[in-house]
């Protein structure tokens, strides 16, 4: 048996949508394992587990920033960040 992941949403009726195709090259019936977070309180989170919608809404905010000619010098961007 081989393994292939990929990702997707339950909506509110348990209906399973993938994000993305399957790649693979036989068809047929398969098992399927859904793997899930545990709810945990807001103050538990991964700190490294930022949004897909905020990663998103920065990456916009930076290129809107790029164009207009809003940058920082590379020769200043690492002041100031504390590297260990």
């Amino acid at each position: 048996m081989r393994a292939v992941e990929v990702t997707g949403v339950v909506d509110d009726q348990g209906n399973l949508s993938l994000k993305e195709p399957v790649p693979i090259i036989a068809h047929g019936n398969v098992r399927v394992i859904i793997l899930y977070p545990e709810p945990t309180e807001e103050s538990e989170q991964d700190p490294d587990d930022t949004p897909v919608e905020d990663i998103s809404a920065s990456l916009r905010r930076a290129l809107q920033q790029s164009i207009s000619g809003q940058r920082i010098p590379l020769s200043q961007m690492w002041e100031g960040i504390d590297v260990e």
